[in-house]
């Protein structure tokens, strides 16, 4: 089994600064990427931010420039720093990961998702 453990949500004014973290624990073998996921009021979950085992990291439009992702691969833990927040990103932040783990000696793909941290950016 794979836990994903998310922390840093909260409330901060505009152009403030967030950082979030997100653990994963359990019977992992290797992570590919991780990367975090963002849903607003009425709107459908969408990507902000992921980065592979490698490096090799991909964002939203609405967040370049203002966000950053980053991994520490012997923690098997992803960050998302955030600065120059804006009202619009306001939302629960879910991380997800994509990995491989073993069952009963044969490997396999999950992709897991963490319980969400509420990013409230308002006066």
């Amino acid at each position: 089994q794979v836990q994903l453990v998310e922390s840093g949500g909260g409330l901060v004014q505009p152009g403030g600064s967030l950082r979030l973290s997100c653990a994963a624990s359990g019977s992992i073998f290797s992570i590919n990427a991780m990367g975090w996921y963002r849903q607003a009021p009425g709107n459908e979950r969408e990507l902000v931010a992921a980065i592979t085992s490698g490096g090799i990291t991909n964002s939203a439009d609405s967040v370049k420039g203002r966000f950053t992702i980053s991994r520490d691969n012997a923690e098997n833990t992803v960050y998302l720093q955030m600065n120059f927040l804006k009202p619009e990103d306001t939302a629960v932040y879910y991380c997800n990961a994509r990995l491989n783990t073993v069952v009963d000696g044969v490997g396999k793909f999950l992709e897991v998702w963490g319980q969400g941290t509420l990013v409230t950016v308002s006066s």
